[in-house]
């Protein structure tokens, strides 16, 4: 939802959009926002300049805890949709942060060893993703599927060989994530086509050797 927000040509109108798909009215949000009532509809309209990340993250925290305060009826109907036939063997675990994290930390916690990119960013959520399995049995609209509710993530590939597999996944789809972290394979061993891929759509490419239970482990342990 932030993804698409934010890489919208028309940030205001998937605003709208996803603001009215949980069917929660301007005023409602702007009263939840403790902003004046003009601001929702200026974005909407355009009349204001495009919210950058940090705004539309807030946004769409406060739409999903609006949505939540009602039972959750359309997080429970837009999640029913998003992992349909996804089998737990493509994504083994995916979470989405109250609020960001920083990627320095998220790193460190992994004990990763940078690639390419930079760490002095945050994220907003992460995905574990079977790599070999994601690759073979998705098609490129399942792919976006692992993205969550914001593209502001780090996904995970386990048990990557070279890394060039995943990276050209995501180079042919629409959606960019922030980071992408290959576990199970030095940095030396990264095939050398992913940093020039990786700085084109601006990621940054980590390298853990951490397994992946423990990664999983450690990432829901953590007190975010």
């Amino acid at each position: 939802m932030a993804g698409e927000i934010t890489l919208s040509d028309s940030p205001g109108k998937a605003l709208k959009k996803w603001r009215m798909s949980f069917n929660i009215p301007q005023g409602v949000l702007c009263e939840h926002l403790e902003v004046s009532p003009s601001v929702i509809s200026d974005y909407e309209s355009g009349r204001r300049k495009s919210p950058g990340t940090a705004v539309v993250g807030k946004i769409v925290d406060t739409i999903l805890s609006i949505d939540e305060a009602n039972g959750g009826k359309y997080i429970k109907k837009f999640a029913k949709i998003l992992y349909t036939d996804i089998d737990d063997n493509v994504i083994y675990d995916i979470f989405d942060y109250p609020s960001p994290v920083m990627l320095s930390r998220f790193a460190e916690l992994l004990s990763c060893k940078t690639l390419c990119g930079s760490l002095s960013q945050s994220i907003f959520g992460y995905t574990i993703v079977n790599s070999l399995n994601a690759i073979t049995q998705l098609s490129s609209n399942e792919f976006n599927r692992i993205y969550g509710w914001s593209t502001e993530r780090a996904l995970i590939f386990t048990d990557v060989t070279s890394g060039k597999s995943p990276m050209v996944a995501i180079r042919v789809t629409p959606f960019k994530p922030r980071c992408v972290v290959l576990q199970g394979i030095e940095p030396e061993l990264v095939h050398p086509l992913v940093p020039k891929m990786a700085e084109r759509d601006h990621i940054t490419v980590l390298c853990t050797m951490t397994g992946i239970d423990e990664i999983g482990e450690i990432l829901r342990d953590e007190r975010w």
